[in-house]
């Protein structure tokens, strides 16, 4: 399943482009810090598979306005880097591959 474009931006990482979206409005466990943020990639002329990173921190429109750090270009790269080495294709079709990046997550409630 291709993302939205609409909010979604372009990353080139090693010559290849990928798209990557953050969600703009947490689901409701973002929003209550239950659970973390997560983003999706994907390759950006031939859609494939999905790579969706959880991170280690709150979505940063979660209702308690616990602080969190932006996602920066440079986190992106590193997560695509480090799926394309655990195994992600993203040009193949398929079910979503999961990037779980969570460690240190620590819910305030």
């Amino acid at each position: 399943m291709a993302l939205v474009k609409r909010g979604s931006r372009l990353i080139t990482v090693d010559g290849i482009t990928y798209r990557w979206r953050l969600r703009g409005r947490p689901t409701y466990d973002q929003g209550l810090v239950m659970s973390p943020l997560t983003y999706a990639v994907e390759h950006a002329q031939t859609p494939g598979t999905t790579l969706v990173i959880t991170t280690n921190q709150p979505h940063p429109s979660n209702w308690f306005g616990t602080a969190g750090n932006p996602v920066l270009p440079a986190q992106v790269a590193d997560s695509i880097r480090t799926a394309l080495t655990d195994g992600w294709t993203p040009e193949n079709p398929g079910s979503p591959f999961h990037l779980d990046q969570s460690a240190g997550f620590v819910s305030p409630h």
